[in-house]
C-alpha cells in the first residue's frame, strides 16, 4: 500500500486528562508532528482558558482554536442555541457536543487522514471519542491498550486465529511466540472473551501485540495502516489518576484550581468539592454539589446558567437552578455529598451509588476530545 501523509492531531479540552496527555507526548513521542486545537464554545471558566494558554506556553506550539461560528453577534454556544429555540442541551439531546465539538473539529481535519491521541486512562473503563469518518482513527496513549474496540473485534474474530499465529511466530521472540501461541488458537467464546484475550496478551508482551496489530492493519482502510512506522508500537504504559496529577505538577503547567477540593462547612460538619470536568461552565452533566460549588466559587456564572432556564427549560430534570441555591437546598445537597464520601472512603461499602459516585465517569466522551 503505498503511504500517504497521515496528521497526528490532539484536542485540549482544559481538562486535566488532555492536558496531561499533551504533556505525555510531548516528553515521550518527540518525534510525531502533533497538532493541538481546542474547541472554542465561548462558556468556558476562566480557569479552563488559563490551562489551555499555560499548555501552548508549556509546548512551544500553537493550539488552534476552533470555533463552530463566526457570527460576530454570539458565542458559538448562545448562536446555535437560538437556532434550535432555546431548547438547552441534555443528557438526551446533546446538541452541543455536536455542534460545539465534532462538527468543528471534523471540518478541521476535513478529508485527510488523521490519528487522533485521546486521553482516556488506564483506570477508566469507557471507549472515548471515537469518529464515525474512516479517515479519523483514536488512539490512546495513556492505556497500554491503544487501540480502539472497534479494532480490537476485528482483530479478534476467531477466523484470524491462523493469521496471528503466523504474525507472531514472524515477528515475536521464540519465549514470547512459545507463550502467546496456545492464547493464538485457542477461539474466542463465553468462556474466553475478548477482553481477556487481549490482556493475557498484552501481559505476555504489549510490544508484540502491538506490532502484530500494525501488521494486520496494513491492508485494511484505517490512517494508521498508511505509515511506515508507528512510535506507539513500543508504548506499555498505563496510566492511572495520580499519574495525570503527577504529570502537570511536575511539568510545572499545574492542575486547574477548580479540581482542587474545597472545604465547606454545613451544620458544625466539615465536607469538601471539586468540580470534576472542564468543558461549559453549565454543563449538565455536573452533579447537584458541583452546580453548589458553582454558586459559590463563580456566582456570576451561576447567574448566566440562571438566565438561560426560560421557556420551561431547565440544566437539571424537576429542578430549576434559582431553587437549588435556596438555603435549606444547598444544605441538604452538602450533608448528602459529606454522606456519600463517607461511604465512598470506607473500605467496604454496600452502596452501589458508591462505585459511581466519581462523577468523572459520568461524561459525554465527544464533549472531552
Amino acid at each position: 500500500m503505498k503511504n500517504k501523509k497521515v496528521r497526528h492531531v490532539l484536542g485540549i479540552s482544559g481538562g486535566k486528562d488532555s492536558a496531561a496527555l499533551a504533556i505525555y507526548m510531548n516528553q515521550k513521542y518527540p518525534d510525531l508532528n502533533i497538532e493541538y486545537y481546542f474547541c472554542d464554545t465561548g462558556k468556558e471558566l476562566e480557569e479552563t482558558l488559563e490551562l489551555v494558554n499555560k499548555i501552548e506556553d508549556y509546548l512551544g506550539k500553537k493550539i488552534e482554536r476552533l470555533k463552530a461560528t463566526k457570527n460576530d453577534h454570539f458565542e458559538p454556544f448562545d448562536y446555535y442555541l437560538k437556532s434550535v429555540g432555546n431548547f438547552l442541551p441534555s443528557v438526551q439531546a446533546r446538541w452541543c457536543t455536536q455542534k460545539l465539538k465534532l462538527e468543528p473539529f471534523e471540518k478541521f481535519i476535513g478529508n485527510d487522514l488523521a490519528i487522533s491521541y485521546v486521553g482516556i486512562r488506564g483506570d477508566e473503563d469507557r471507549e472515548g471519542y471515537i469518529s464515525t469518518k474512516q479517515n479519523i482513527q483514536s488512539v490512546f496513549p495513556f492505556r497500554i491498550n491503544i487501540w480502539s474496540l472497534e479494532i480490537l473485534s476485528k482483530f479478534f474474530q476467531n477466523e484470524n486465529n491462523d493469521s496471528h499465529l503466523k504474525l507472531y511466530q514472524e515477528i515475536a521472540e521464540k519465549s514470547i511466540f512459545l507463550r502467546a501461541r496456545e492464547i493464538l488458537k485457542t477461539p474466542k467464546g463465553n468462556r474466553f472473551t475478548l477482553s481477556k484475550k487481549l490482556n493475557t496478551l498484552l501481559g505476555i508482551s504489549a510490544t508484540t501485540f502491538n506490532k502484530v496489530m500494525f501488521q494486520f492493519l496494513k491492508d485494511k482502510n484505517y490512517p494508521i495502516s498508511h505509515l511506515h512506522d508507528f512510535s506507539l508500537l513500543v508504548h506499555e504504559d498505563n496510566l492511572n489518576r495520580e499519574d495525570i496529577f503527577k504529570l502537570l505538577r511536575d511539568s510545572g503547567v499545574g492542575v486547574p484550581s477548580y479540581y482542587e477540593k474545597r472545604t465547606f462547612t454545613v451544620d458544625d460538619i466539615t465536607g469538601e468539592y471539586a468540580r470534576s470536568r472542564s468543558g461549559c461552565f453549565f454543563c449538565f452533566f455536573q452533579q447537584k454539589i458541583e452546580w453548589v460549588w458553582l454558586y459559590e466559587q463563580h456566582p456570576e456564572k451561576y447567574k448566566l446558567a440562571m438566565d438561560y432556564e426560560k421557556d420551561g427549560y431547565t440544566w437539571i430534570q424537576g429542578e430549576r437552578l434559582e431553587d437549588l441555591i435556596k438555603p435549606e437546598r444547598i444544605r441538604q445537597i452538602k450533608l448528602a455529598t459529606i454522606k456519600q464520601n463517607e461511604r465512598k472512603n470506607s473500605k467496604k461499602s454496600p452502596y452501589l451509588i458508591d462505585s459511581l459516585i466519581d462523577s468523572e465517569s459520568v461524561v459525554c466522551a465527544n464533549c472531552f476530545i
